[in-house]
């Protein structure tokens, strides 16, 4: 014991200061970890059992060491340092407090380490349902950034914040409803901490306090975010894996992001705050890793959750800065989505902390990241819309593969249309575009112009914009036939196509508008009007009556001979076309049968008209089947076979001339 001066016989509350502090050492030094000898059966004041009496004496007599015999500024440090070199042996006031520090240190350690309770990984993945995005037309806001108090989860009124409740002693500690906050540890515990931590605190050890509760809840937070499926994935692993595996990953990645923050981040801020809130820590930072910002009540939760929430984030980074490509956009808008719903809770786990905030900081940055991405993969996309190559014409003049992934393309983006419309706020530029591309798809790419329409939304433009250089590129892809007839069929089937997507959609219609519709199905009429005119006039010049009067009355000038080489000629080019065009294609059951019918509508009544005029002539001579060898129920079976994609089949035709 400490050698007591000698005092006047007129200070008696002296002597019994020092017996209460000589009482108050003694029930601390019973539990001296270092002359015990720590070790798994060491028993523990804290031990969430048993009799707490001597749990509360102990905390009395650290109490009353404190009130009588205050540790000098040099001698706070660690506690189990410094008790270490003191020795049992030392029992003075200031030993005493450096023991007791030592033990609150292991009591604390063991009812962090002991007393957790099993976080229900399962129950925290059902947090996937408070995201406000699971409709496209509930798509968050992202045009301005939330305040840290401001309310809702990306414009959701469900998500404002709530005013502080219950056991909480501070109206600082707020929580967004969309935060499902789960006991870490049982009241009791808690109440533990919060009254060992205090001590710590108060006698200058609310550092090592801290520093230990990071360590302890530091491998809790990881573990968790392993469970919900985070991965320890560098932003070069990310940039590696193929799209097909990415994609995955994103999607579980927006699962276990809204668990890890409205579920383990919230949580681990609760405990923290019921533990330090208003406790004095040190003002000597905790780690290397926090040396940027001061200690305060929240430095132990930043400490134990920074790596976590670094590396959570970090898989956002690594998609935002990775390569654009076309089929990323969707999933990316996902991605910036996600993380819009998750700032406001961002913003209310870390913003209000000078310890935490660079991790909402970090959150607000990515998204930002990721809006530039999607703004970048669209004008790539657009790009190569324009760029694609026209290499080998498709068989039989059907619906290229690129109208069709432009056009599925097109009705997505209109799907997450309320996310595009905020982040696509400008028009392309048409000659600026086609200036820096360089293409030379047909000689009229100068002339190609983004059309003007009253009142259009950026992100609209960009839509008919999409359109306009899909069509320019068709037409180079058309001009790969060398029947002319198919070209126009070609380009018949694409723009049909192109109607229909849009009329499909009434998101897609609403953005191109009635005028550009117009337009389009105007070109869609002149394709199937250039095909029937190029395919089927020579056709039907052959059953015209010009060459086939000789001089005199007309029932007596007939030339056989002339008449005899159209019925010829007819058949031979029937039979091309017919042989042809049974290989051609296409695929709109509808328009298919649009199209036969209009060709025999012109093909049948003229070859009717002929037949009977002129069949006679013919049968009146040698051998007439080598002439009329068809009928008109032939010809309206053969016009069935057109358009099939495959050879007509032989038995499909009856031959009549009889």
């Amino acid at each position: 014991m400490r050698s007591q001066p000698n005092l006047p016989a007129s200070q008696p509350a002296m002597d019994g200061s020092a017996a209460e502090l000589e009482a108050a050492e003694r029930v601390v030094m019973r539990w001296d970890s270092a002359s015990a000898g720590a070790g798994a059966d060491e028993p523990m004041l804290f031990d969430g059992a048993g009799d707490r009496a001597e749990a509360d004496r102990f905390l009395r007599a650290v109490d009353d060491l404190r009130r009588l015999a205050p540790p000098s500024p040099a001698a706070v440090g660690s506690p189990r340092r410094l008790s270490s070199s003191s020795g049992s042996s030392s029992a003075a006031g200031s030993g005493a407090v450096q023991v007791a520090m030592a033990r609150l240190e292991d009591e604390f350690r063991h009812v962090l380490s002991s007393r957790a309770l099993d976080l229900e990984i399962e129950a925290l993945a059902d947090l996937s349902s408070l995201s406000i995005n699971s409709d496209r037309s509930n798509s968050a806001s992202s045009a301005d950034l939330p305040s840290p108090a401001a309310a809702g989860g990306g414009g959701d009124e469900d998500d404002s914040v709530s005013a502080s409740i219950g056991r909480r002693s501070s109206a600082a500690y707020r929580s967004l409803r969309s935060i499902r906050e789960i006991d870490l540890l049982p009241d009791d515990a808690v109440a533990d901490l919060r009254a060992i931590a205090s001590r710590m605190a108060a006698a200058g050890y609310g550092r090592e306090c801290a520093q230990v509760y990071a360590s302890v809840r530091k491998p809790a937070v990881d573990a968790s975010l392993r469970r919900l499926g985070v991965e320890r994935l560098s932003i070069g692993d990310v940039q590696r894996l193929e799209w097909d595996a990415l994609e995955a990953k994103i999607r579980r990645w927006i699962r276990a992001a809204r668990a890890a923050v409205r579920g383990v981040f919230a949580s681990e801020r609760r405990l923290c705050f019921h533990i330090f809130h208003d406790l004095p820590i040190s003002s000597t930072t905790i780690s290397a890793s926090a040396a940027a910002a001061p200690a305060t009540h929240d430095t132990p939760f930043a400490e134990a959750v920074k790596g976590a929430a670094l590396q959570l984030f970090g898989f956002a980074e690594a998609i935002s800065i990775g390569r654009r490509s076309p089929e990323k956009l969707f999933k990316i808008i996902d991605l910036h989505d996600a993380l819009s719903d998750l700032l406001p809770d961002v913003s209310d786990i870390f913003a209000a902390s000078k310890a935490a905030e660079s991790i909402y900081v970090q959150a607000v940055e990515i998204r930002s990241r990721l809006a530039d991405a999607v703004r970048g993969i669209l004008s790539e996309f657009e790009n190569a819309v324009l760029r694609d190559p026209p290499k080998t014409a498709v068989p039989g003049g059907t619906i290229h593969p690129l109208t069709r992934y432009v056009m599925n393309y097109s009705s997505l983006i209109c799907d997450y249309k309320v996310t595009l419309s905020e982040l696509i706020i400008s028009r392309p530029s048409a000659s600026a575009r086609l200036a820096a591309e360089g293409n030379e798809l047909v000689p009229s790419l100068a002339d190609l112009e983004l059309p003007e329409l009253e009142n259009q939304l950026p992100l609209a433009s960009h839509i008919v914009w999409i359109i306009v250089v899909l069509e320019h590129n068709l037409e180079g892809k058309a001009a790969l036939y060398k029947d002319l007839a198919l070209s126009h069929l070609f380009m018949m089937n694409n723009v049909h196509y192109i109607v229909h997507k849009v009329k499909d959609s009434p998101d897609l219609w609403g953005m191109i508008g009635d005028d550009y519709l117009k337009r389009l199905t105007g070109k869609f009429t002149m394709a199937a009007t250039n095909y029937q005119r190029t395919s089927w006039l020579k056709i039907l010049n052959c059953l015209r009556d010009e060459g086939l009067h000789v001089s005199g009355g007309f029932s007596s000038g007939i030339s056989k001979s002339a008449l005899r080489e159209r019925f010829k000629s007819f058949n031979a080019a029937f039979e091309d076309a017919h042989r042809v065009q049974s290989g051609w294609c296409v695929p709109d059951n509808q328009l298919r049968e649009e199209l036969r019918i209009s060709i025999a509508e012109k093909l049948l009544p003229a070859y009717r008209s002929f037949l009977g005029r002129f069949r006679h002539h013919i049968e009146n001579g040698k051998h007439p089947e080598l002439y009329i060898k068809y009928s008109v129920e032939d010809l309206e079976i053969a016009v069935g076979d057109f358009f099939e994609g495959v050879p007509p089949s032989p038995h499909n035709r009856r031959r009549s001339h009889g």
